[in-house]
């Protein structure tokens, strides 16, 4: 077979069948250091395949090697000699390699994946089978868990009453506290090996009876980074799920990945980790290599699509891309896609910026513009969520055009009639969103104690309507707060108020249920759904005395001329407190009453709404809410960004509203902030212990934060931005 002008031969086994007279014009040379180069990449790539494989793979990759023997005989003799003259100078490095007297020469090979003569890669000889490359997932069972404490163990049937649970078995976290155990609590500790160091999406695949709700678990990596995980329940009909819960920074090597009970009951199938980062930018990505949720499948039935198969969107879910941008910027998006069944819309969430795009009727696959993105330098999340379903995502591309505007989350309060100084407030925080933090603490009296220890006020003071509430001034409680918030916008600072309401009635005031604890559910006989299942109840028309008497202070706020980021009915999907015990209607139907009469009865134009929950089944509406919030309180000295609980912020508001940290008590560290792209608006520093005994926080870690450039303090506001036009809603 001769090759013509210009072909290149596809393999070494062409070359050598494919050598004739007319390739005789190759010099001696050439020749040799084309065959030396060859033989030594496939006995090398032989070594690794012997070291990594057993004899019957080595047998199997030996077998192709006999068509390149069989390549030889084509030769003229002269060619022959020398050829079997390097064989046996090849052979011999061959065995001084074997025999590690130069391991310098194997050493070089095994860091690298090797390639076979049809070019499919091979596993590195130096990792694990389960670690075979960045790309892929590491899942460890159950089985393989080591557990440690009370309580947990190992099962592999049901929980008592359950009858769908159908799994291999799992680590159970079925059981009670008990205080007189005498050991600690139960963990389990899962050991992940990983190839390379750096920042890895965790998934836990997990139990939860039906009907029993969310749970909680808490998390450690390595002995830090402790953060607290909701579980959600699993979909109707099914006792089991599998949940993107956080990212976490992994070390090469083995790692451990601890889990604690948290709240409530589950059972811990498994855990599973994939590299979060790709190592450089590119402009094309494949649906398969994206992350999916829910009812979204990797399928490959059509034809006409690009790579090896496309996202099948259904009823709900998610198709989630990492792309390393090389430079910020505005970056043109085109999707590849298919849509056979009438015109629909995806929505996509692009770094926690939510948009969407339709999609027109086509039954081939095609390309339609996605818009213009904003992208960070480095890595950017790309989020396709369901908006109407069957359709399918085959891959995106992605090329940067010229700088953006920078505006992407509305700047209007949802309060049409926002007073000028709330309008101004609100524009300021959307643009602080995502380039600093604002900091934040309880009580005045903390604040001034942070001052004394960094030299920097707190940007956002927080205060509390508590003492406010009619029934605990019926047993002679009295407040200045409204007052000392007064003085701190006058003073530059922002201003933010939570409202532990004591219960209207029904205080129990027993010891260890005095009448100040009325705001805790065990505290009172108080049934917020009965009161709101009847509006013309003593119950229900108490409810509105007690926002009447708030609204009355929140004026007085208005008339000074101070915005308030207004927090209440915190908490709620706890149940600890009365308002959130009867479930989540009754906290989103109590929220959307004090929002229509503190807006609409006492034109209260002052206030931007801050709701306080990560759970969707809990999420009272865009139309009353500014700013979606949570309360973590990590270990103490853990300074971790709390990425996983931000990411689910993110996604319950679809990127549409500011996400805030409202309290906490170790203040997370601003360089992980950035490094993990976790754009909390704001942070809000628990009172006492938390701030001030140097465990939760060391002082040089108040000192770092309080003068880091990222982190927003009171001087550093501007003195006039309550007034900035600039600020103002577009």
């Amino acid at each position: 077979m001769k090759l013509k002008r210009g072909e290149v031969p596809k393999n070494e086994y062409q070359i050598l069948k494919t050598y004739t007279n007319e390739e005789k014009m190759l010099t001696s040379a050439s020749w040799s250091l084309i065959t030396c180069h060859r033989l030594l990449q496939s006995v090398l790539h032989m070594y690794t395949i012997m070291k990594a494989f057993s004899v019957m793979h080595v047998a199997g990759q030996l077998r192709r090697y006999h068509l390149l023997i069989q390549g030889v005989s084509h030769m003229p003799d002269p060619w022959k000699k020398r050829f079997f003259s390097i064989l046996s100078f090849v052979l011999l490095s061959f065995l001084l390699v074997s025999l590690d007297l130069i391991p310098s020469l194997a050493k070089a090979e095994s860091a690298h994946l090797v390639t076979d003569v049809e070019g499919r890669t091979l596993m590195n000889a130096s990792q694990d089978s389960s670690t075979n490359d960045n790309s892929s997932s590491i899942v460890v069972s159950s089985k393989d868990a080591i557990l440690q404490g009370y309580g947990v163990e190992k099962r592999d049937t049901p929980y008592t009453g359950d009858t769908l649970y159908k799994g291999d078995g799992y680590v159970s976290f079925f059981y009670d506290y008990d205080p007189n155990s005498g050991k600690p609590d139960g963990t389990a500790t899962f050991k992940v090996n990983v190839p390379t160091a750096g920042l890895y999406r965790l998934s836990l695949g997990y139990y939860i009876p039906a009907g029993t709700g969310s749970k909680d678990t808490s998390i450690e990596v390595n002995g830090t980074m402790s953060e607290n995980i909701t579980l959600a329940a699993p979909p109707k009909g099914a006792a089991v799920n599998e949940k993107i819960l956080t990212k976490i920074m992994l070390n090469a090597g083995t790692n451990e990945l601890t889990f604690a009970r948290g709240w409530g009951y589950y059972g811990i199938e498994y855990v599973k980790v994939e590299f979060a980062n790709l190592p450089a930018a590119i402009s094309k990505i494949e649906a398969e290599d994206g992350v999916i949720t829910g009812e979204v499948n990797i399928e490959a039935a059509d034809t006409g699509y690009s790579g090896s198969g496309y996202a099948a969107f259904k009823s709900t879910g998610s198709l989630t891309f990492a792309y390393n941008a090389p430079s910020s910027g505005l970056y043109n998006l085109a999707i590849g896609y298919s849509n056979p069944n009438g015109d629909k819309k995806t929505q996509l969430v692009v770094n926690g910026q939510t948009s969407e795009i339709s999609l027109p009727t086509t039954a081939s696959y095609t390309e339609v513009s996605g818009g213009k993105l904003m992208l960070n330098s480095g890595n950017n999340i790309l989020q396709f969520n369901v908006d109407s379903d069957q359709y399918h995502i085959d891959y995106v591309k992605l090329s940067a055009v010229s700088p953006p505007k920078l505006h992407q989350i509305e700047k209007k309060p949802v309060n049409p009639n926002a007073t000028a100084e709330t309008t101004a407030l609100m524009g300021y925080l959307v643009d602080s969103y995502g380039s600093h933090i604002l900091s934040g603490q309880h009580t005045l009296e903390d604040a001034q104690w942070i001052k004394d220890q960094t030299g920097k006020y707190p940007a956002m003071l927080s205060m509390d309507m508590m003492d406010y509430s009619p029934s605990r001034i019926e047993h002679g409680a009295t407040s200045t707060e409204v007052e000392k918030a007064i003085q701190w916008a006058q003073e530059g600072g922002l201003v933010t108020f939570a409202w532990h309401w004591n219960a209207p009635k029904g205080l129990y005031d027993i010891p260890g249920k005095e009448w100040w604890r009325g705001f805790y559910t065990d505290a009172t006989t108080f049934d917020v759904q009965y009161a709101l299942s009847h509006p013309d109840s003593e119950e229900y028309q108490l409810i509105l005395r007690d926002i009447d008497a708030i609204a009355a202070q929140l004026k007085r706020l208005q008339d000074a001329h101070v915005p308030v980021l207004w927090r209440p009915l915190h908490e709620a999907e706890g149940k600890w407190f009365w308002w959130g015990a009867q479930g989540p209607d009754s906290a989103k139907q109590l929220y959307r009453i004090m929002y229509d009469r503190l807006t609409h009865y006492h034109h209260l134009n002052n206030l931007i709404w801050v709701w306080n929950s990560e759970s969707p089944d809990w999420y009272p509406g865009d139309d009353v809410v500014d700013i979606v919030s949570v309360d973590i309180y990590n270990q103490a000295a853990n300074y971790s960004p709390s990425i996983g609980k931000y990411d689910s912020l993110v996604n319950l508001v679809q990127g549409k509203k500011l996400v805030g940290l409202s309290e906490n008590g170790p203040i997370s560290d601003p360089e992980l902030l950035q490094t993990y792209s976790a754009h909390w608006l704001f942070f809000t520093t628990w009172t006492g212990d938390f701030i001030r005994n140097g465990q939760y926080n060391s002082l040089d870690h108040l000192i770092k934060v309080f003068n880091s450039d990222y982190v927003i303090t009171r001087d550093e506001l501007p003195q006039d931005l309550l007034t900035l036009s600039k600020n103002k809603a577009e």
